[in-house]
């Protein structure tokens, strides 16, 4: 079967790299992919078609035969490329344009969060920046402050006092940061706990909920700086073991999916429950409607069951007849490896050293993200977050050392990242 990869990140790496492996599998393509797409095997090429252009993906896939195509990143599936794709009868991964809206939308999800009584944050919903200013007037505390639309992961402020949740506000509803996703905010109450993220498969009916991860989404070490879209992600996670793992589907995957139908949403596709553990009980931060990234890197390292068995049974409706999941015993590390400056402004460019030589570390795989290749065949960083650096070992810290391993193999002029992955598990 020759398959379809639509994305360019570190998780478009994990998924192509995973799908080539399914013995099924004939060709893998990525549109528009990166570096590390362009020279993972033979199996995989990249297609130079942006991730929005659905008719140029559309005729692609027509024109190549392909099978299956599998959506990474949240935009597409948000403005309904599944939607699209299943017009013209070509097989496609993902949620349809309103089941996406869980993650498009956090006013949305806050909304299906409250029609199945799910566990989430007291929150405020705002569509003028003033009046938030205002409700705020007599409250000094921990507040979250988070722009409604798509952020790329970085419209969320956790804010301290008044006036950090001031001149977040501002940020969102006057400076325009975000553009139209700061059409509406959230005031949300700020929760205290450690974050986990779940994501489960469905095709609607059946929930394939798998194994737990922890994504550290802070840029700098000890969680402090401002949020990115993720700076390493490591499973499976101490924090949530499998009775915690049971609740989690019974008290806010089934509810979660039961409101969406309620509202007229059949959701298909990956659900990824961004989680507070509180003292209290597990609570729902926000949904994403894909694999998180870098979560994604490390889930797949573990996962053993073919994945394109898995994708097409959600398509099908049919994953209640897969057998149980297999996974690896071991945990999985991810690193992610910056440029200079994210996830604020940063420069391109930057020829990438040491690839080869992380490449022989056992046990790791180096998945790129932000890369690009110049016509010499040089890789040069691309992007904010450029590699996603995983590491495999029969315990948290022998993951840790596979991982940061191979990341000392590697430079670029700025390169940086978090030297602190993982550690939460090891005070756990």
């Amino acid at each position: 079967m020759n398959i379809l990869i639509i994305g360019s990140g570190g998780r478009e790496h994990a998924l192509a790299w995973k799908l080539a492996r399914s013995p099924r599998a004939s060709r893998v393509f990525v549109a528009p992919g990166n570096a590390g797409t362009a020279t993972d095997g033979n199996d995989i090429e990249n297609v130079s078609i942006k991730e929005t252009d659905f008719p140029a993906l559309i005729k692609f896939a027509k024109d190549n035969k392909i099978g299956l195509t599998v959506v990474g990143p949240e935009v597409p599936l948000c403005a309904g490329i599944v939607d699209a794709f299943q017009a013209e009868q070509l097989r496609i991964f993902g949620p349809n344009k309103l089941a996406a809206r869980i993650e498009g939308s956090k006013v949305f999800c806050k909304e299906i969060l409250r029609k199945g009584s799910v566990p989430t944050a007291i929150h405020h919903t705002f569509t003028n920046g003033n009046d938030a200013i205002q409700f705020l007037k007599d409250r000094d505390i921990p507040i979250v402050v988070k722009a409604d639309g798509l952020a790329a992961g970085k419209g969320v402020f956790v804010c301290s006092d008044r006036s950090e949740s001031i001149d977040a506000i501002l940020r969102i509803t006057k400076s325009r940061e975000f553009g139209n996703a700061g059409d509406r905010i959230i005031l949300e109450e700020r929760l205290d706990g450690q974050e986990a993220s779940v994501l489960a498969i469905t095709d609607g009916a059946t929930i394939l909920t798998l194994q737990p991860a922890q994504d550290h989404k802070a840029a700098y070490d000890g969680d402090t700086g401002p949020n990115t879209g993720g700076m390493g992600a490591y499973s499976p996670t101490p924090i949530v073991d499998d009775a915690t793992l049971h609740w989690i589907e019974e008290h806010i995957f089934v509810p979660t999916l039961h409101a969406l139908k309620r509202s007229d949403v059949v959701f298909r596709g990956v659900l990824y429950a961004g989680l507070m553990l509180t003292k209290h009980e597990p609570k729902v931060l926000e949904y994403n409607a894909r694999f998180g990234d870098p979560e994604c890197q490390p889930l797949l390292m573990r996962l053993k069951t073919d994945l394109l068995d898995i994708f097409e049974a959600t398509i099908d409706g049919t994953l209640d007849q897969l057998s149980p999941l297999e996974w690896d015993s071991r945990t999985a590390v991810c690193v992610v490896m910056a440029s200079k400056g994210y996830p604020e402004s940063y420069e391109k460019g930057f020829p990438i050293r040491g690839l080869a030589e992380a490449a022989n570390i056992s046990d790791t795989k180096v998945f790129h993200a932000g890369t690009a290749i110049r016509e010499d065949g040089t890789i040069v960083s691309n992007g904010g977050r450029v590699l996603s650096v995983t590491g495999l070992g029969n315990s948290v810290s022998e993951a840790k050392l596979a991982a940061y391993t191979a990341v000392k193999c590697i430079r670029w002029d700025g390169a940086w990242c978090r030297k602190d992955i993982s550690d939460k598990a090891l005070s756990y």
